[in-house]
């Protein structure tokens, strides 16, 4: 029985990173050539391929050394699609460029092949962007941490009296510190801001330690290439305000409504998702692609706790942080799902388990619904009427009756 065929004209694509193996497979025969990775040799590819009347090219994710390729192959109208190279591996023992190209080119002709979700050009750049910024944060949160053990090795206890040792007081007292070796309480007093629970005496105390100059000179060094990534953050935060359309701006303004998500966590969000939901089937495949959906992992008819799957990095780890900030609102329902869970589950997959129902409620954001908060007795109102009888029994062992009238009353009670 022959192979059904979905493509009768297609090629496969092995990239590395100065070479590009091109197979292009018509019917049952196949001819491969070798190309360069300059621009004009992509070029020659399209064109070869669309001479040729190619329907579809496919290629392996590897590395950035795809985007190229795909960045012309875009800008000529030729179909391509980019697939996991964990799907479409060959073979072991037959490992040859030659043969790899073949075998993308056959399973694409098969229909074998599953496409990854490639945003458009104008939200790759945005991606760039806002992927660039997480680095930058996360790499200054680091110096940060940094410093503060270079302050314990001086005795000087700010981190526990401040419970942000980011913020404005913070930065002020250790520059008080490093610039000005005999300072006093009363100095300490006039950089306090805010509502500090800690007292200008205490804070003192905390900040009497026994710091060398070498050691001073060394943590103003710290401070200063921490100002300089707070202003190249700040920079990038523009550059990224400025590429936002107004589509995004919009998106952008209705995540802000949901608990645990900002303005950055927003943007992130939207610059790998995209603002187009159409994409994914339904909020289920966007919890798949995101990778925090729980995993399969079934065996004769029992299902298994399994792992999440894998997914894009830096969408899971920014909704991990949304979820954790949104736990801290006691009035929402994400605080309410992670105290139920927390206890018997762990910290971890409660938390995973919030990341998943933000994403969900993302997808019917985005796909035009206001968001709207269940509130944190939503699971109060789960069969009530078993949860009354449940207590009333246990009252009962305790020696405390209840009355019927008063009984019959709190059940007709409607729902607070």
């Amino acid at each position: 029985m022959e192979d059904e065929v979905y493509y009768e004209r297609c090629a496969g694509i092995d990239v590395h990173k100065k070479l590009l193996v091109v197979c292009l497979r018509i019917g049952r025969k196949s001819e491969v050539r070798e190309f360069g990775t300059l621009t004009h040799e992509i070029r020659e590819i399209a064109a070869w391929l669309k001479s040729n009347g190619c329907q579809m090219a496919a290629m392996e994710s590897t590395g950035s050394y795809w985007k190229p390729v795909y960045n012309i192959f875009e800008q000529e109208r030729l179909p391509a699609m980019v697939c996991n190279a964990y799907h479409i591996k060959n073979v072991p023992g037959r490992k040859t460029d030659m043969n790899d190209a073949q075998w993308i080119a056959k399973c694409l002709s098969q229909g074998l092949l599953n496409p990854s979700f490639v945003p458009d050009r104008e939200q790759r750049e945005l991606r760039d962007m806002t992927r660039f910024r997480k680095s930058q944060i996360e790499e200054r949160s680091r110096n940060i941490n940094r410093l503060q053990k270079f302050l314990e090795g001086a005795n000087v206890k700010l981190g526990d009296w401040l419970s942000d040792v980011e913020g404005k007081s913070a930065t002020e007292l250790l520059e008080l510190v490093i610039g000005k070796p005999d300072f006093t309480v009363d100095d300490v007093a006039a950089h306090m801001h805010g509502n500090m629970k800690s007292t200008a005496a205490e804070l003192f105390l905390s900040l009497e330690g026994s710091i060398t100059p070498m050691q001073r000179e060394f943590f103003a060094h710290v401070m200063t290439v921490i100002r300089q990534q707070t202003a190249q953050i700040e920079k990038t935060d523009v550059m990224i305000q400025n590429c936002l359309s107004a589509n995004y701006k919009a998106a952008v303004q209705a995540l802000d409504e949901i608990p645990g998500i900002g303005r950055v966590s927003a943007e992130q969000i939207l610059a790998e998702t995209g603002t187009d939901m159409n994409r994914f089937h339904n909020q289920h495949s966007l919890s798949k692609w995101a990778g925090v959906c729980p995993g399969n992992n079934e065996s004769a008819g029992k299902r298994k706790s399994g792992k999440t799957p894998p997914g894009n990095k830096t969408l899971k780890s920014t909704l991990a942080q949304c979820a954790k900030s949104a736990k801290k609102n006691k009035n929402s329902f994400f605080s309410a799902q992670y105290s139920r869970l927390v206890t018997h589950r762990g910290k971890n997959r409660a938390t995973m388990a919030v990341a998943h129902s933000m994403l969900i409620a993302i997808y019917f954001v985005l796909c035009g619904c206001p968001f709207r908060d269940l509130g944190a007795d939503y699971y109060n109102q789960f069969n009530r009427e078993k949860k009354i009888k449940s207590h009333v029994k246990q009252l009962s062992k305790l020696g405390v009756i209840i009355p019927d009238d008063l009984l019959r009353s709190i059940q007709e009670r409607p729902p607070a």
